[in-house]
């Protein structure tokens, strides 16, 4: 299947990178089907558009003539907005980012290993965009903050396995607002977004 940009549904039927943010959104509708239904609206698309989307999505990826992951992100999301060489631990990596209609303060961003591989792909603060200023747990509202936000901010955060390729899980001890508890926390991302915090236990055993 052709998906250069612009015709990744139909031919001319969606202006990229719509039609990637329909993808993003059939996975968080697991956890947050009401915020999904309202960015459905905002975007002008309906749940049959959204999981034919991800469909074709997933046929692009299993394909036998399945392009490089990088190449599909281009595919259906165009040229990046930035490209950028980030150096993490001892490995050197490429970064790429796209701007999307439904979250202006966030990029999607993909990095590469040097091999040309894409290692982690997920949404994150735009440069120059203010994050939220999480202090409490009552500030972790769904969608409102990244993985690399809460790990920041609740640190130290321990990462988890998800429940999928696209999620990720965090586990941390953070205040209650109303009277200052610590408690611990695993908190659920989906595409690199929170969706929902699990108050799993009092963070001290005495508490």
């Amino acid at each position: 299947m052709d998906s250069a940009p612009g015709s990744f549904l139909q031919p001319d039927s969606f202006p990229t990178p719509f039609p990637f943010v329909l993808v993003l959104l059939r996975r968080m509708a697991d956890h947050q089907p009401g915020l999904v239904e309202d960015a459905l609206r905002e975007l002008g698309f309906g749940r049959a558009v959204m999981r034919e989307a991800n469909r074709r999505w997933q046929a692009m990826q299993r394909s036998p003539r399945r392009r490089s992951a990088v190449a599909r992100y281009r595919s259906v999301l165009g040229p990046p907005e930035s490209t950028s060489t980030r150096r993490i631990g001892d490995l050197t990596s490429e970064a790429l980012s796209w701007s999307l209609p439904l979250w202006p303060d966030l990029r999607f961003e993909v990095l590469t290993a040097p091999n040309g591989a894409v290692w982690n792909d997920w949404l994150v603060r735009a440069p120059g965009a203010p994050g939220p200023r999480l202090r409490t747990a009552a500030d972790l509202v769904p969608w409102s903050c990244t993985v690399d936000e809460v790990a920041r901010a609740f640190a130290p955060a321990r990462p988890m396995e998800g429940s999928a390729p696209t999620r990720w899980r965090l586990a941390f001890d953070a205040p209650e607002a109303d009277n200052g508890e610590l408690r611990h926390y695993v908190a659920e991302f989906t595409w690199g977004l929170l969706q929902r915090v699990e108050n799993v236990r009092p963070a001290s055993p005495t508490a």
